[in-house]
């Protein structure tokens, strides 16, 4: 295969699961964000801080940008990018959160 052949595009998927340790924290962190944005009118900028003061998963999703994952990779540019978030019952010892293949993976350094 050429790498005219090579498709051009490629779709990472990631799914992350955050506990929320300290949700005062982030909302206050998500408010500073929205206020620093030059861009977003007024009206907007009210109603985003009204939802960051209520909804964790909002907070998250206004500080939390999938573009930054990309940005520094040599050779690639971003076409497309589109997130969300939710608040989730979670069950670390679900098989429904099981991730395939890491279930008997090394912890990470910080989990040591």
């Amino acid at each position: 295969m050429n790498a005219e052949d090579t498709p051009r595009y490629v779709r990472l998927q990631v799914e992350v699961v955050l506990e929320v340790a300290d949700p005062e924290s982030l909302s206050r962190a998500a408010s500073e964000h929205i206020a620093a944005d030059e861009f977003m009118p007024d009206e907007e900028r009210r109603d985003a801080v009204t939802a960051v003061g209520e909804d964790t998963a909002e907070a998250i999703a206004y500080l939390v940008d999938p573009i930054d994952l990309v940005s520094e990779v040599p050779g690639v540019e971003l076409a497309q990018a589109s997130w969300s978030s939710e608040l989730i019952d979670y069950d670390p010892e679900s098989e429904l959160w099981q991730l395939d293949g890491f279930e008997d993976a090394e912890p990470a350094a910080a989990d040591r």
